[in-house]
């Protein structure tokens, strides 16, 4: 008997699982998306327009057809933790423990991540079941929906309260196909959707891209980092990149300084730098992007589950999920490799490793990098800005220009150390 209960509670559990990614593939489906793949000859994406003339009846009967058999597992791991266990109190906490992290996982989170990242996908393949489904439950679902808009105070919804943001993204596909908005405009509609979904620490500047003062240096040595790097904020450190103390403000030490020069020189870094704000790596975007707002704040430091620092993220890194990559008039594309004279090379910062490794005849050491940039990352230890020199054997790379609103190096000048010896003995000759 209680092989059986463990076997159907095992097959109620997958089904249901297989329903919830059905419900959630359902929801974020796009009509464009399969009216394209109805015109590319896909068989099922007639059936599918179909069940997204009716979305809510359909997602209301896949939500009620997997609560009951979730609950019906519930009921029947019960069960069997009686018949195993003599103490009932063990025997229903046991239960109670199993299911709620079965609910969690593999009810929850695995089939509602997987039928957001593959909708159009899931959504096809479950077609036949999910018709199945509200053949059969659709009566029930209705009725169940009436009783709880009596019960429920106001009005109530007719098709049920369970539809989400289905409707309204499916608005702005239909106005892009329509030509009523641009693609861009619909693109970064659906990037607004999307903050609600992505946390901070997918947009973040990691640690190891920061570029940061200790507390210690003076105000001289702070604007001149904010001169060569770019940056107007720059995180303060204590004992180390954990150590976060506060950021400082290339405004207010330019203000200070042209009202009392001296202090360049004989005032700190943290006598004038202001408080850090900390969230943690794992806040949603849409919500840091609001709190930052109320307080005011430009960047934000993210902490962490062990308490060090993660990274730092700024409004404009929050921005650029919405409308794409941010540059300024600064930037200008140029070619990954430029020969000059004197056997001299100007190399895009993002140029791979191993190119440039061919291009100086050496063998590089695995670093763990792939560009340029990475590579004397990895040799200073810290991230290079303008001015920024690694040997390499007989050769010199030196920082040159930066771009992007991030401010990340640009290009990079390859010299050989005897390039200006082999020009005065041609010369000479």
């Amino acid at each position: 008997m209680n092989q059986l209960l463990i076997g159907l509670s095992i097959f109620f559990v997958i089904l249901a699982c297989i329903l919830t990614a059905a419900e959630a593939a359902l929801v974020r489906v796009s009509r464009v998306s399969i009216e394209q793949l109805k015109r590319d000859g896909n068989r099922k994406a007639d059936a599918l327009l179909e069940i997204l003339d009716q979305r809510a009846r359909y997602v209301n009967a896949l939500l009620f057809a997997h609560l009951t058999l979730a609950t019906i597992s519930v009921v029947f791991v019960t069960k069997v933790c009686l018949n195993l266990i003599a103490d009932d109190t063990v025997a229903l906490a046991t239960a109670a423990f199993v299911m709620v992290v079965v609910g969690y996982v593999i009810l929850g989170v695995a089939p509602e991540t997987l039928g957001r990242q593959r909708a159009d996908k899931i959504s096809l393949a479950t077609v036949r079941l999910t018709r199945l489904v509200t053949i059969f439950l659709a009566p029930l679902t209705k009725l169940f929906i009436l009783v709880g808009n009596a019960i429920t105070p106001g009005k109530g919804y007719r098709e049920g309260p369970f539809s989400t943001q289905a409707e309204l993204r499916e608005l702005v596909d239909l106005a892009g196909a329509d030509s009523l908005i641009e693609d861009e405009e619909r693109a970064m509609i659906h990037s607004v959707f999307e903050l609600g979904d992505t946390i901070a620490r997918e947009v973040m500047v990691p640690r190891t891209e920061m570029v940061w003062i200790e507390k210690h240096k003076t105000l001289r040595q702070a604007m001149s980092l904010g001169l060569r790097s770019g940056y107007s904020r720059i995180p303060v450190v204590g004992d180390g990149i954990d150590d976060i103390v506060g950021v400082i403000y290339i405004k207010d030490i330019a203000k200070r300084v042209f009202e009392h020069s001296e202090a360049q020189t004989t005032e700190h870094v943290e006598e004038l730098m202001r408080p850090a704000y900390m969230v943690p790596d794992s806040r949603l975007v849409d919500e840091l992007l609001r709190d930052m707002q109320t307080a005011r704040k430009h960047l934000a430091v993210l902490v962490d589950e062990y308490g060090g620092t993660a990274g730092l993220v700024t409004i404009e890194d929050v921005l650029e999920e919405i409308v794409g990559d941010i540059s300024d008039e600064y930037d200008v594309l140029g070619p990954e490799i430029a020969e000059l004279p004197n056997g001299e090379f100007r190399v895009s910062s993002r140029l791979h490793i191993d190119d440039f490794a061919e291009l100086i005849s050496q063998e590089l050491e695995d670093d763990g990098v792939d560009t340029v940039s990475g590579l004397m990352g990895k040799r200073l230890g810290i991230v290079p800005i303008p001015g920024a020199q690694v040997k390499i054997g007989e050769w010199t790379l030196t920082a040159e220009s930066v771009a992007g609103r991030r401010h990340r190096i640009d290009s990079v000048l390859v010299t050989r150390e005897n390039s200006a010896e082999e020009e005065l003995q041609g010369t000479n000759d």
